[in-house]
């Protein structure tokens, strides 16, 4: 599709690429984000990516949106970010159920298969990470192999502890801090998504890798208390990307 520009204020504007959620797009996106910071122009404050669209944060002091949609459409067509040969893949520990994972069993019975099932298939796949959004270093995530058929919730929660591994089809969520949630919880990860004390406090960014792994509880207990102290490093492998 032609892409689509949404004024968003008077500062700026979303460049929609797509209307679905898939691989072949985000790539548009990130390569349009990559395009647009090789410009190198002070008119440009910030570029945010989400499952089909580029936010662009600008100053109309320098660039007017004429100007700007002109910038977009060179980019565009240049082409001139190719995808990578190989990503990275982060693992992710998890501990499945208990009081930090209340909607496991739940999600078993409305898929018709046993918890042991669900969590095989949960931590049987990579997931995408398409955007962060809702909160600081929040990552959205999906799977293309066997997508649950339950959706969110339809009462949302209040309040969802930090941590949480949260599920919906294909959708596979972790909450960096305690926040409201509708979707569905089944675990909790004792690594920290964003920390404030490190240079670069986001754990994950757009275009990478997930992969739950699952740990007993006193895998969990020793992992968080290695965390906490700072000395956790998740796990990084490299994954080939077909083109």
């Amino acid at each position: 599709m032609a892409p689509r520009f949404l004024l968003n204020g008077d500062s700026a504007v979303s460049v929609e690429l797509g209307t679905e959620i898939n691989i072949e797009t985000s790539k548009k996106v990130r390569a349009l984000m990559a395009a647009l910071e090789t410009c190198k122009t002070d008119a440009i404050v910030e570029t945010v990516p989400a499952y089909a669209s580029l936010m662009i944060h600008y100053r109309p002091e320098l660039m007017n949106i004429y100007q700007l949609k002109e910038l977009v459409s060179r980019c565009l067509d240049s082409g001139e970010k190719k995808e990578q040969d190989k990503a990275v893949i982060t693992e992710i520990p998890v501990l499945y159920g208990g009081d930090t994972g209340m909607d496991l069993e739940e999600c078993a019975r409305m898929e018709g298969i046993s918890v042991p099932e669900l969590i095989s298939i949960h931590s049987g796949f990579d997931y995408y990470v398409y955007m962060l959004g809702f909160a600081p270093g929040h990552p959205y995530c999906a799977r293309m192999e066997r997508p649950f058929s339950f959706k969110r919730r339809t009462e949302p929660r209040i309040k969802v502890g930090a941590g949480s591994v949260v599920v919906s089809g294909e959708l596979s969520n972790i909450l960096p801090f305690d926040q409201p949630c509708g979707w569905n919880v089944i675990g909790n990860t004792p690594v920290k998504l964003c920390d404030y004390s490190k240079p670069e406090p986001f754990l994950l960014e757009a275009g990478r890798w997930i992969r739950f792994i699952p740990v007993s509880e006193p895998e969990y207990k020793e992992i968080l208390r290695e965390a906490e102290l700072g000395n956790y490093k998740c796990r990084e492998l490299e994954k080939v990307v077909e083109h």
